[in-house]
């Protein structure tokens, strides 16, 4: 049985032995339940066996990389995930948000400030799961936000945890423009971030939901602005 008094278990993965101490001592004082881990193989295994609330994945992984487990931690479920990643790796930053990562820490990173993401992140995926009983629809488009599913006209989506929460925000939102700083804001939580990536994000729900990603009805581009939701035909 879970113990009430701990605030969530946190899995950490990072080949580097100081990080992993450094990370698990401030985690451990903000109230969290964490095990560490060396390797992408072994973070495999553990996730399976002990189910951890969120995970904090270093990329740069000897073995089984970590955008690798990343995309297999998506594959198995839902939990949010808080990358670490060295200065100069954005590709592999905006793979990892792609594949459905949740946020980001940059190296060498503040433990404090890490922290306070993992409380951001796990926060809101608690509030999303506690508004979880609705289903959204729209023409053909059908979402069950509590199986963290999405059709269109009977087939699946196959949508990442990040663009399954955009298309939420969007379908619970319609008629409204938001810029992608906004978008960063309140559908992740990001205070800051590279605005950028919600233009992919956005470009790549597009290519799932429209008949013409290139022609775009239901999510509309608002020049000066951002993107709004308009619907279907």
């Amino acid at each position: 049985m879970d113990d009430p008094a701990v605030a969530g278990r946190v899995l950490v993965v990072d080949d580097d032995v100081t990080v992993r101490d450094v990370v698990r001592r401030y985690l451990e004082v903000a109230g969290y339940q964490v095990e560490v881990v060396g390797d992408g193989e072994s973070a495999l295994r553990r996730f399976a066996e002990r189910q951890p609330d969120l995970v904090v994945l270093d990329l740069m992984l000897p073995g089984v990389d970590g955008l690798e487990v990343c995309r297999r931690l998506m594959v198995r479920s839902a939990v949010p995930v808080v990358m670490l990643t060295a200065l100069g790796e954005e590709e592999d930053r905006i793979a990892g948000l792609q594949l459905g990562a949740d946020d980001y820490v940059t190296k060498p990173f503040s433990p404090r400030e890490l922290a306070l993401r993992v409380t951001s992140v796990l926060r809101r995926s608690r509030v999303a799961a506690a508004r979880s009983s609705s289903v959204l629809e729209d023409g053909g488009l059908r979402v069950d936000v509590g199986a963290r599913s999405a059709w269109l006209d009977g087939r699946e989506l196959p949508l990442t945890t990040r663009e399954f929460d955009l298309l939420v925000f969007f379908l619970t939102h319609r008629g409204t423009a938001f810029s992608r700083g906004e978008l960063l804001s309140r559908v992740w939580g990001w205070e800051f971030g590279d605005q950028s990536t919600v233009t992919v994000h956005v470009r790549r729900l597009r290519e799932k939901v429209e008949a013409d990603s290139a022609r775009p009805t239901r999510i509309a581009t608002v020049w000066g602005v951002g993107y709004r939701y308009d619907g279907g035909a």
